[in-house]
Protein backbone atom coordinates (compact mmCIF):
# COMPACT_ATOMS: atom_id res chain seq x y z
CA UNK A 1 0.00 0.00 0.00
CA UNK A 2 1.20 3.52 -0.82
CA UNK A 3 2.67 5.65 1.98
CA UNK A 4 0.31 8.55 1.23
CA UNK A 5 -2.69 6.24 1.56
CA UNK A 6 -1.42 5.07 4.96
CA UNK A 7 -1.05 8.69 6.08
CA UNK A 8 -4.58 9.47 4.88
CA UNK A 9 -6.04 6.52 6.80
CA UNK A 10 -4.18 7.53 9.95
CA UNK A 11 -5.38 11.15 9.67
CA UNK A 12 -8.97 10.02 9.07
CA UNK A 13 -8.83 7.85 12.22
CA UNK A 14 -7.46 10.76 14.27
CA UNK A 15 -10.19 13.02 12.88
CA UNK A 16 -12.92 10.58 13.96
CA UNK A 17 -11.42 10.35 17.47
CA UNK A 18 -11.30 14.13 17.78
CA UNK A 19 -14.91 14.46 16.57
CA UNK A 20 -16.00 12.00 19.25
CA UNK A 21 -14.09 13.96 21.90
CA UNK A 22 -15.65 17.23 20.71
CA UNK A 23 -19.13 15.69 20.86
CA UNK A 24 -18.41 14.36 24.37
CA UNK A 25 -17.39 17.85 25.53
CA UNK A 26 -20.69 19.24 24.21
CA UNK A 27 -22.60 16.62 26.20
CA UNK A 28 -20.59 17.45 29.33
CA UNK A 29 -21.29 21.16 28.87
CA UNK A 30 -25.03 20.40 28.71
CA UNK A 31 -24.82 18.40 31.92
CA UNK A 32 -22.89 21.18 33.71
CA UNK A 33 -25.43 23.73 32.45
CA UNK A 34 -28.26 21.68 33.99
CA UNK A 35 -26.30 21.49 37.22
CA UNK A 36 -25.93 25.28 37.15
CA UNK A 37 -22.13 24.92 36.93
CA UNK A 38 -21.45 27.57 34.35
CA UNK A 39 -17.66 27.63 34.79
CA UNK A 40 -17.28 23.89 34.13
CA UNK A 41 -19.60 24.13 31.09
CA UNK A 42 -17.46 26.92 29.60
CA UNK A 43 -14.29 24.83 30.10
CA UNK A 44 -15.96 21.98 28.17
CA UNK A 45 -16.81 24.32 25.28
CA UNK A 46 -13.18 25.57 25.20
CA UNK A 47 -11.88 22.00 24.90
CA UNK A 48 -14.48 21.36 22.19
CA UNK A 49 -13.09 24.31 20.19
CA UNK A 50 -9.53 23.05 20.58
CA UNK A 51 -10.64 19.66 19.20
CA UNK A 52 -12.36 21.41 16.29
CA UNK A 53 -9.16 23.35 15.51
CA UNK A 54 -7.23 20.07 15.41
CA UNK A 55 -9.93 18.55 13.17
CA UNK A 56 -9.60 21.49 10.77
CA UNK A 57 -5.82 21.11 10.79
CA UNK A 58 -6.15 17.41 10.00
CA UNK A 59 -8.47 18.29 7.10
CA UNK A 60 -5.78 20.61 5.69
CA UNK A 61 -3.21 17.82 6.04
CA UNK A 62 -5.51 15.45 4.16
CA UNK A 63 -6.01 18.03 1.41
CA UNK A 64 -2.25 18.45 1.02
CA UNK A 65 -1.75 14.70 0.81
CA UNK A 66 -4.48 14.45 -1.86
CA UNK A 67 -2.79 17.26 -3.77
CA UNK A 68 0.55 15.49 -3.53
CA UNK A 69 -1.00 12.21 -4.71
CA UNK A 70 -2.44 13.95 -7.79
CA UNK A 71 0.94 15.52 -8.55
CA UNK A 72 2.67 12.16 -8.14
CA UNK A 73 0.18 10.47 -10.48
CA UNK A 74 0.82 13.16 -13.07
CA UNK A 75 4.58 12.83 -12.66
CA UNK A 76 4.28 9.05 -12.97
CA UNK A 77 2.27 9.38 -16.19
CA UNK A 78 4.84 11.83 -17.54
CA UNK A 79 7.70 9.50 -16.64
CA UNK A 80 5.97 6.54 -18.29
CA UNK A 81 5.36 8.62 -21.42
CA UNK A 82 9.00 9.71 -21.59
CA UNK A 83 10.14 6.10 -21.05
CA UNK A 84 7.85 4.92 -23.87
CA UNK A 85 9.21 7.62 -26.19
CA UNK A 86 12.77 6.76 -25.21
CA UNK A 87 12.13 3.06 -25.92
CA UNK A 88 10.56 3.93 -29.27
CA UNK A 89 13.52 6.11 -30.22
CA UNK A 90 15.96 3.34 -29.22
CA UNK A 91 14.02 0.77 -31.26
CA UNK A 92 13.97 3.07 -34.28
CA UNK A 93 17.70 3.69 -33.93
CA UNK A 94 18.34 -0.06 -33.78
CA UNK A 95 16.21 -0.61 -36.90
CA UNK A 96 18.10 2.13 -38.74
CA UNK A 97 21.38 0.45 -37.83
CA UNK A 98 20.02 -2.86 -39.11
CA UNK A 99 18.91 -1.28 -42.40
CA UNK A 100 21.32 1.45 -43.42
CA UNK A 101 21.11 3.18 -46.79
CA UNK A 102 23.91 1.07 -48.30
CA UNK A 103 21.98 -2.12 -47.52
CA UNK A 104 18.84 -0.63 -49.05
CA UNK A 105 20.73 0.36 -52.23
CA UNK A 106 22.29 -3.08 -52.43
CA UNK A 107 18.91 -4.75 -52.02
CA UNK A 108 17.35 -2.56 -54.71
CA UNK A 109 20.24 -3.39 -57.08
CA UNK A 110 19.67 -7.09 -56.47
CA UNK A 111 15.94 -6.70 -57.15
CA UNK A 112 16.64 -4.83 -60.40
CA UNK A 113 19.16 -7.46 -61.47
CA UNK A 114 16.69 -10.27 -60.78
CA UNK A 115 14.01 -8.38 -62.73
CA UNK A 116 16.33 -8.03 -65.73
CA UNK A 117 17.22 -11.71 -65.52
CA UNK A 118 13.53 -12.64 -65.50
CA UNK A 119 12.91 -10.48 -68.58
CA UNK A 120 15.77 -12.17 -70.40
CA UNK A 121 14.43 -15.61 -69.45
CA UNK A 122 10.96 -14.68 -70.72
CA UNK A 123 12.40 -13.35 -73.99
CA UNK A 124 14.45 -16.53 -74.43
CA UNK A 125 11.33 -18.64 -73.89
CA UNK A 126 9.41 -16.54 -76.44
CA UNK A 127 12.07 -16.96 -79.17
CA UNK A 128 10.89 -19.46 -81.83
CA UNK A 129 12.85 -22.68 -82.19
CA UNK A 130 12.99 -25.42 -84.82
CA UNK A 131 11.30 -24.77 -88.19
CA UNK A 132 9.69 -21.54 -87.00
CA UNK A 133 13.12 -20.07 -86.28
CA UNK A 134 14.11 -20.42 -90.00
CA UNK A 135 11.33 -18.13 -91.26
CA UNK A 136 12.64 -14.85 -92.67
CA UNK A 137 10.64 -11.95 -91.25
CA UNK A 138 11.33 -9.79 -94.32
CA UNK A 139 10.01 -12.48 -96.67
CA UNK A 140 6.89 -12.91 -94.55
CA UNK A 141 6.24 -9.17 -94.60
CA UNK A 142 6.71 -9.04 -98.41
CA UNK A 143 4.24 -11.90 -98.80
CA UNK A 144 1.75 -10.11 -96.57
CA UNK A 145 2.08 -6.95 -98.72
CA UNK A 146 1.41 -9.00 -101.86
CA UNK A 147 -1.74 -10.45 -100.29
CA UNK A 148 -2.95 -7.01 -99.32
CA UNK A 149 -2.23 -5.67 -102.84
CA UNK A 150 -4.06 -8.60 -104.51
CA UNK A 151 -7.08 -8.08 -102.24
CA UNK A 152 -7.18 -4.37 -103.09
CA UNK A 153 -6.90 -5.11 -106.83
CA UNK A 154 -9.73 -7.63 -106.59
CA UNK A 155 -11.94 -5.06 -104.92
CA UNK A 156 -11.20 -2.51 -107.64
CA UNK A 157 -12.00 -4.99 -110.46
CA UNK A 158 -15.41 -5.91 -109.07
CA UNK A 159 -18.28 -4.15 -110.98
CA UNK A 160 -19.85 -1.32 -109.12
CA UNK A 161 -23.22 -2.26 -107.74
CA UNK A 162 -26.06 -0.09 -108.98
CA UNK A 163 -28.84 1.02 -106.80
CA UNK A 164 -32.05 -0.94 -107.37
CA UNK A 165 -34.55 0.86 -109.60
CA UNK A 166 -37.81 1.59 -107.88
CA UNK A 167 -40.72 -0.19 -109.60
CA UNK A 168 -43.01 2.06 -111.57
CA UNK A 169 -46.63 1.69 -110.58
CA UNK A 170 -48.79 1.16 -113.66
CA UNK A 171 -52.58 1.34 -113.31
CA UNK A 172 -54.40 -1.80 -114.42
CA UNK A 173 -55.73 -1.88 -117.98
CA UNK A 174 -53.54 0.90 -119.23
CA UNK A 175 -50.25 0.63 -121.03
CA UNK A 176 -47.81 3.34 -120.21
CA UNK A 177 -47.27 5.65 -123.08
CA UNK A 178 -43.79 5.89 -124.55
CA UNK A 179 -42.28 9.27 -123.97
CA UNK A 180 -42.66 11.49 -126.99
CA UNK A 181 -39.02 12.47 -127.00
CA UNK A 182 -37.85 8.85 -127.42
CA UNK A 183 -36.61 8.22 -130.96
CA UNK A 184 -36.39 4.51 -132.07
CA UNK A 185 -32.88 3.27 -132.63
CA UNK A 186 -31.73 1.09 -135.57
CA UNK A 187 -31.83 -2.02 -133.39
CA UNK A 188 -35.37 -1.29 -132.32
CA UNK A 189 -36.36 -0.81 -136.00
CA UNK A 190 -34.86 -4.17 -136.92
CA UNK A 191 -36.62 -5.85 -133.99
CA UNK A 192 -39.94 -4.32 -135.07
CA UNK A 193 -39.45 -5.51 -138.69
CA UNK A 194 -38.62 -9.04 -137.54
CA UNK A 195 -41.73 -9.20 -135.38
CA UNK A 196 -43.83 -8.05 -138.33
CA UNK A 197 -42.44 -10.81 -140.60
CA UNK A 198 -43.10 -13.46 -137.98
CA UNK A 199 -46.66 -12.27 -137.61
CA UNK A 200 -47.35 -12.89 -141.33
Amino acid sequence: MDLDLLNLEMLEKKEKVLQKKASAEVEKAKDFTKAKNKRAAIQCLKRKRLYEQQIEQLGNFQLRIHDQMILLEGAKATTETVDALRSGAAAMKAMQKATNIDDVDKTMDEINEQTENMKMIQEALATPIGAAADFDEDELEAELEELEGAELEEQLLQPATTAPVAPVHVPTGRVPARPASHKPTAEEDELAALQAEMAL
